[in-house]
């Protein structure tokens, strides 16, 4: 249906490169932050520099989209497709593994 690769779907594979590059260094300051037994002044750097972590680098930033068209709602998580899209490409046999129920 879409033969070319939606903007919304390109800003999402941004934004999970930018939270995947940050992902060790926000893990190491949470990890800082949140050790008790670490002085209050070492934990309330870690925090500082944890906000300080751009926005689209964290990740409430990213949102399931659709890899075909982008669509926002009505995701399937593991082939990362919009109900819709999935029903079509199971339905024409693209999935493997997949199969049209029948009872």
């Amino acid at each position: 249906m879409y033969t070319y690769m939606s903007w919304r779907v390109i800003r999402d594979m941004r934004n999970r490169q930018l939270v995947s590059s940050y992902e060790v260094i926000r893990q190491a300051y949470r990890y800082i932050a949140r050790n008790e037994e670490n002085p209050i002044k070492l934990r309330y750097q870690a925090q500082l520099a944890l906000n300080s972590i751009p926005r689209p680098a964290r990740l409430a930033a990213i949102k399931n989209r659709c890899v075909e068209s982008g669509r926002g709602r009505g995701i399937f998580r593991a082939f990362r497709m919009c109900r819709t899209q999935f029903r079509n490409k199971a339905l024409n046999g693209d999935l493997p593994g997949v199969i049209k129920a029948q009872w």
